[in-house]
């Protein structure tokens, strides 16, 4: 029998009405917290990845004798500071010093003939073998040498873009350090020492478990290794939850900052397991050796690709994280049992809290639910949707148009060949392939030639995706070259110097995304008193044209990744977050926190690889692609692209999308949400506090009780 709300109110007495200025704290903290969030997230992001340049990338010359030692100086002097160049004896040494993370790859310039063989390893980051090869075969080339790959650790067909173990390390972070701002609010009675440290032990032990699980029989991006997962992952998970219970401990319901700052801002790009770390800032070549989820993705990858060549080093980077943190825990344990600062004032098993922020007051055994069911949501979902539509690029389908007398004849002897890769058409000109590559209808166009001798040129659009014009260059280059000519490539729509790896279209849209629906989560956790779509509208309009105008400034002015369009890109951005806020209100408005993890799904993770952004559309999933026309992300990240790349070409259809979803959402709120929040015998809220503030004593004070205590 549950106790009824009068003796909980007499055990434990509601916080006295919240003064205006209060009241006005909070709202500012409710506007403060996801700006920060997301202003850190795109910042770090953009700025490191917009334009990544190679920086001492250390590399090996193979072989000896004053050719050999030639060779390396002309190539220390060429590459500048890109390449860090070093001579070794022979192959052995190369895979050796690979292995250990020495070198990012080599060139043994050739003693007879006129092949010159170009060492990598794509197992070590398939960005940084093609780094690898950009530079070192040109170079070759350069010497009137032919190039060729040689792969010393290749990555398995389950694995094909390399990026397996980065999925696997967010994952980790992610079970790591979202569950204590739940804990927080929901359990504080568990972040004691004695009573958190078994709690996690057996947390770590079954997200490490589920983590395999989803990467290796239901994805198929690894092939066993659960012993290694399963201690990776626990040491990992352990790790990072028991310093985000440290900087709980310390900063209170603010440690979320902290904790998403460290353990994923800046883990991404330190990590060496998307973008190869000597293309990042010096800042992150450090903190590669710092933190704990370029450690996981190291060892995990040091293990699987490389026989375990420096794993222990790694390892020792995330026993740091867990036994300084601990010690530390456990010290401040001892010095005081009092509440955690802002947290909770009342932390017993039956005091009147909330399953998530926001809710109603719950039973102890819903908050339990709860407080382990929202994390484990959110890290399923990542790890599985990222993993299972990335994984493995399955190129199909891609859209290619021939122009040319006899493009007829030429499709009926080349498609057979090529079989589902491509979808060719034939259209009359050149003129028409362009405008239809501007209006992103096709991928490429392969126009033939007219003359004796004329080379064939491919038209295509590095704007359009950096991956897919790669993909056309290089499916069409050997059909060019069997016709005795090399491929003429022109460029119709080509990547900016600050936009390099075409990704500033993806971030600006993601951006958007995050500011709609992170609104709104925190509305919901720390302002769910306002249940009228009135009330929130007038706080969503400005939060939208706020948040848009500092993300054009942050990425254009501050960073200089996108450059003019700005009137246009705050107008949508503002109608983006806008529409997208209202459609992920419904839900959460509705059901709470917990329907943070479908809306992140619908709004966020499905667009990622529905939006072209990172791999072109032809090379995810069917499904995906199907998406890419009827979710808000890809619109989003389609108007970004094709506002600087094509002129605006298209961005009327997308913003119909974008708006029809910010329609139904906005309807939906005023004509059910509304009046479910408002109906007769809705349960209230929990309240919001009284939270624990410990008294701050002036210093006479202190000064009078130290001379009272001395004897007489």
């Amino acid at each position: 029998m549950e106790p009824s709300a009068e003796t909980i109110d007499q055990k434990y007495p509601p916080p006295p009405p919240e003064t205006p200025a209060e009241r006005k704290g909070r709202m500012v903290a409710l506007f403060v917290m996801p700006f920060l969030i997301v202003t850190m997230m795109y910042a770090v992001y953009m700025s490191t990845m917009h334009s990544p340049q190679p920086s001492n990338m250390p590399v090996a010359v193979v072989g000896t004798g004053a050719q050999v030692e030639k060779f390396a100086d002309q190539l220390r002097s060429t590459s500048k500071d890109a390449l860090d160049v070093r001579v070794v004896d022979d192959a052995a040494q190369v895979e050796e010093l690979i292995a250990q993370e020495q070198i990012a790859g080599a060139i043994e310039p050739p003693t007879s003939g006129d092949v010159a063989k170009i060492y990598q390893a794509s197992a070590g980051g398939a960005s940084q073998a093609s780094v690898v090869s950009g530079l070192l075969g040109p170079a070759a080339i350069a010497e009137g040498w032919e190039p060729e790959k040689v792969e010393l650790a290749p990555l398995p067909e389950g694995d094909g873009t390399g990026t397996m173990v980065l999925f696997a390390a967010m994952g980790m972070m992610l079970a790591g350090y979202v569950p204590l701002s739940s804990m927080l609010s929901g359990t504080p009675n568990l972040l004691r020492a004695r009573k958190f440290l078994p709690i996690a032990l057996g947390w770590s032990v079954l997200t490490s478990s589920i983590i395999w699980f989803i990467l290796g029989p239901v994805v198929g991006a690894v092939d066993g290794h659960y012993p290694l997962f399963l201690g990776v992952g626990t040491l990992a998970v352990m790790a990072i939850a028991v310093s985000q219970l440290l900087f709980t401990k310390i900063m209170g319901p603010f440690a979320v900052l902290l904790g998403m700052l460290l353990w994923v801002v800046f883990g991404v790009p330190s990590s060496g397991l998307a973008m190869a770390i000597d293309t990042m800032p010096g800042f992150f070549g450090w903190l590669h050796g710092v933190l704990p989820l370029p450690a996981a993705g190291e060892a995990l990858r040091s293990v699987i690709y490389f026989g375990g060549e420096g794993v222990w080093g790694h390892v020792r980077t995330l026993a740091l994280w867990l036994v300084i943190p601990l010690v530390l825990v456990v010290l401040k344990d001892r010095r005081s049992d009092e509440p955690i600062v802002a947290g909770p004032a009342y932390t017993a098993p039956d005091a009147p809290l909330a399953a998530l922020p926001g809710g109603p007051v719950a039973s102890y055994r819903r908050r339990l639910f709860g407080v382990a069911a929202f994390p484990l949501g959110i890290m399923v979902t990542v790890v599985t949707l990222m993993s299972l539509s990335m994984h493995k690029p399955d190129l199909k389908d891609l859209p290619v148009a021939v122009v040319g007398p006899q493009a007829s004849a030429f499709v009926d002897g080349i498609e057979p060949k090529l079989g589902d890769y491509v979808d060719l058409r034939i259209v009359d000109s050149a003129d028409e392939a362009e405008e239809l590559i501007k209006e992103q209808e096709i991928a490429a166009a392969y126009v033939l030639p007219v003359a004796q001798g004329q080379a064939p040129e491919l038209l295509t659009a590095g704007g359009a995706g950096a991956s897919q014009k790669m993909t056309a260059v290089q499916m069409f280059s050997p059909i060019a070259q069997e016709s005795g000519t090399p491929l003429e490539v022109k460029d119709v729509a080509a990547l900016t110097d600050n936009d390099t790896g075409g990704s500033n279209s993806l971030y600006v849209g993601m951006s958007w995304i995050m500011a709609g629906f992170l609104f709104f989560a925190v509305m919901r956790g720390g302002a769910p008193d306002l249940t009228r779509t009135r009330q929130l509208l007038p706080l969503v309009a400005g939060w939208s044209v706020g948040i848009s105008v500092w993300l054009w400034f942050l990425f254009d002015v501050l960073i200089g990744a996108v450059n003019g369009h700005a009137l246009a890109l705050i107008g949508v951005g503002a109608f983006t977050v806008f529409a997208v806020a209202w459609t992920s209100a419904v839900l959460i408005r509705l059901w709470g926190l917990g329907a943070l993890v479908p809306v992140m799904i619908v709004v966020m993770l499905a667009g990622v690889p529905a939006s072209g952004g990172g791999l072109s559309i032809y090379m995810v999933p069917e499904l995906f692609r199907w998406l890419s026309d009827v979710l808000p992300l890809p619109a989003a990240v389609d108007i970004a692209r094709s506002l600087v790349y094509f002129d605006g070409t298209g961005i009327g259809g997308n913003l119909l999308v974008i708006g029809a979803w910010g329609l139904v959402g906005l309807a939906l709120n005023v004509l059910v949400v509304d009046r479910w929040l408002n109906r007769d015998g809705a349960k209230p809220h929990a309240p919001l506090g009284p939270k624990y503030m410990p008294e701050k004593r002036d210093k006479k004070s202190s000064q009078e009780d130290e001379l009272v205590e001395q004897p007489a």
